[in-house]
């Protein structure tokens, strides 16, 4: 079950800079050197070895993907871009059942209201981290009208944690 955290956006980007460019040379220097080693052991000195650039690249890609979800991944640096993927992934689930979510908001749904709730804070989180307050902007209307819903039904306003039942609640409606 995910929760959303507080978190600084300023520490959150500033964190999640120093993880990508440590990634990004991770990478840079695996994708060289398994493309050197893979035109050293099969490439021709006369012919084109472009093939064998891009397995030793695309190697390199792999083993920098595995180095990161192995050893990098649980490291207390790695925290804000972990919980920002999380967060994305979080919200992804959400929309991809949203036309039924929305179905479930019409027909007053407990579990669909949450869940939308639950959508829009983590929305406006992740706008927050990202900097993205132009798009938050256009969505404040929505999020208060939805909002007032809630507490109009009696409903707690505050879903910061993402509870799966939720989202097999809302796919039996209509599509």
């Amino acid at each position: 079950m995910f929760a959303i955290q507080p978190m600084s956006p300023e520490r959150y980007r500033q964190q999640t800079r120093r993880s990508t460019l440590l990634i990004g040379a991770i990478f840079l220097g695996l994708g060289m050197l398994c493309a050197a080693a893979s035109v050293k052991l099969f490439g021709t000195s006369d012919g084109d070895n472009f093939r064998w650039n891009l397995l030793g690249v695309l190697v390199g890609l792999a083993l920098t993907v595995a180095v990161v979800r192995i050893s990098l991944w649980r490291q207390p640096w790695m925290a804000p871009a972990v919980y920002g993927w999380q967060l994305k992934r979080s919200l992804m689930r959400v929309t991809n059942v949203m036309h039924q979510v929305k179905a479930g908001v019409a027909t007053g749904d407990t579990a669909a209201m949450k869940l939308l709730r639950f959508y829009h804070l983590g929305l406006t989180q992740m706008h927050q981290l990202d900097g993205n307050s132009s798009e938050l902007s256009q969505l404040v209307r929505e999020i208060d009208t939805h909002r007032e819903a809630m507490e109009a039904q009696g409903l707690d306003p505050t879903q910061d944690r993402l509870d799966p039942a939720w989202l097999e609640t809302v796919k039996r409606f209509a599509k």
